[in-house]
């Protein structure tokens, strides 16, 4: 049983950490309070490699594995937290439920420009009246000779005023067994981008609008009988967005650790100071339980279908972990972890953020709790 990366990981990491410090550091605090997409970033992170990680190389990507997505969006995050953004936009969520389902021709057609950082893949996954609860949703696909007509309405897709391309779930039919996904560029017709609404975080969004939008069969990712794959991809997603959670929790500690060894008050160091001695002890244990889970979800999710179980628990702790961390940190730095002059704010924010997105904190419990008692719950009741 191990407990820490190989000689191979440890040597990713290294050569990670050096290219984020030397090519990312600069410009970092601008950089996570800026709206736009950073495409410049994301031309330099797919010359590296750290685009398509988990892709295979038959279709473009570098063939790694999930454990190598993990360590670079952590040692990215923790130079410049808004380019573990990307890494994660190149490796987990969409694009990753892309290159498992989509056909020769889709991925010919798509994930070139994907993954060299020209392109990008948004979500559409939440509606006004399905959230939690995915399979209410009630945008439609009706058939019309070759082509599929959508309707309906998404809210809170990420990377979505910037994306060129947006995998939406959908249904064909009543039923669980109806619920599938399609593919959609911006600029088709009959599918408009609404204005740029904003987050705690700073993130925006835009509501995404389909009236009788027509699209050709050869857009159809997965039909009738797809909800099952599209959930299991979102497993794996979740995965992407523990990694973050953690880094960001973990940079606001090396920044709060960093003051307290600096910073005096009444003649003594803050270190010194038993009572936040005791909060960097918490710090440090939760931080590494929520490491230990983190790697145990990537490393058996690498060995086949990715454990619903092991996921839940990661992101559940992984995400509590990020933002009391990053709170914490920011405590300790008073003013200055306040201040948008450090990012410690910046990092309370966007993991406060992840306990609702890409499944709530109440919702992994609801999953854990199944897994406990051997059966499933109907929360319908």
């Amino acid at each position: 049983m191990e407990f820490d990366l190989n000689e191979e990981q440890r040597a990713f990491a290294d050569t990670v950490r050096r290219f984020a410090k030397s090519e990312l550091a600069a410009g970092a605090v601008e950089r996570a309070h800026s709206h736009g997409y950073p495409w410049e970033i994301a031309a330099k992170l797919s010359e590296m490699g750290l685009l398509g990680i988990t892709i295979p190389e038959a279709d473009g990507g570098q063939g790694g594995s999930l454990m190598d997505a993990v360590i670079a969006i952590q040692e990215l995050a923790l130079v410049c937290p808004k380019s573990a953004d990307v890494v994660q936009a190149g490796n987990f969520g969409p694009i990753r439920t892309f290159a498992m389902y989509a056909n020769a021709e889709q991925k010919a057609r798509f994930l070139p420009d994907l993954l060299a950082g020209k392109k990008l893949m948004s979500l559409g996954m939440t509606e006004p009246d399905a959230g939690s609860a995915v399979t209410d949703l009630r945008t439609s696909a009706r058939q019309d000779g070759n082509d599929y007509v959508i309707n309906g309405t998404k809210i809170f897709s990420t990377h979505s005023p910037d994306a060129d391309l947006f995998l939406i779930y959908l249904r064909y039919g009543p039923g669980v067994g109806n619920i599938g996904s399609v593919l959609v560029e911006r600029g088709t017709p009959g599918f408009t981008i609404g204005q740029p609404s904003a987050f705690m975080s700073g993130e925006q969004w835009c509501q995404l609008y389909f009236e009788d939008c027509r699209i050709p069969a050869e857009n159809i990712l997965l039909g009738p009988g797809g909800f099952k794959k599209q959930i299991s991809g979102f497993n794996v997603e979740r995965i992407g967005n523990a990694s973050r959670a953690l880094a960001l929790g973990r940079y606001a500690y090396n920044e709060a650790r960093e003051h307290a060894l600096i910073r005096e008050q009444f003649g003594r160091k803050l270190c010194e100071f038993q009572g936040l001695q005791w909060k960097f002890a918490d710090m440090a244990v939760k931080l590494d339980a929520a490491q230990l889970l983190l790697y145990r979800a990537a490393v058996n999710a690498d060995k086949g279908a990715p454990s619903a179980y092991d996921t839940a628990v990661a992101k559940l702790h992984a995400n509590t972990t990020g933002f009391e961390v990053a709170n914490e940190a920011l405590q300790v730095m008073g003013g200055m972890g306040y201040s948008q002059e450090s990012l410690v704010e910046y990092c309370v924010r966007r993991t406060r953020g992840w306990m609702i997105a890409g499944g709530s904190i109440e919702i992994l419990k609801n999953r854990i709790a199944e897994e406990v008692f051997g059966q499933r719950f109907d929360q319908r009741k």
